[in-house]
């Protein structure tokens, strides 16, 4: 029988050298990377980023998937495909703007379809005419 530790590890993060928890999924534990959205390819960093520098990774990363869009691109894009999150993160999904929630392209872009409601970021081309 395998035996798996339970212990978090401390890691060096790659990019500012800070050290941080790293769950260990081998270990039962999971790791505060697991949500954020699955961007990255194995190996593209050279190893585990602090979740400072991760979440501006990953922000980086889905600015310029987001870039590519175009609202005849947005119906059926790869970001719809992914694993569904329960939580949605600040500087990803939404920012905050006089304390509500603004959503940017990635949010409208998981959820795979139009609201129809003329929101501010929308990728599919719906988006609210000012008179």
């Amino acid at each position: 029988m395998k035996v798996f530790s339970t212990a978090v590890r401390i890691k060096i993060c790659a990019t500012c050298g800070t050290s941080f928890n790293c769950g260990d999924s081998e270990g039962g534990i999971a790791c505060w990377c697991n949500d954020f959205p699955p961007i990255f390819k194995p190996l593209e960093t050279d190893d585990c980023l602090c979740p400072v520098c991760f979440k501006q990774a990953c922000v980086v990363k889905i600015e310029e998937y987001v870039a590519t869009i175009t609202p005849e691109t947005a119906i059926n894009n790869k970001a719809a495909f992914l694993p569904k999150q329960t939580n949605l993160i600040e500087g990803i999904d939404y920012y905050l703007e006089n304390n509500n929630y603004v959503f940017k392209e990635w949010f409208h872009l998981k959820r795979g379809s139009c609201c129809t409601n003329g929101c501010r970021h929308c990728p599919y081309g719906f988006k609210k005419r000012v008179s």
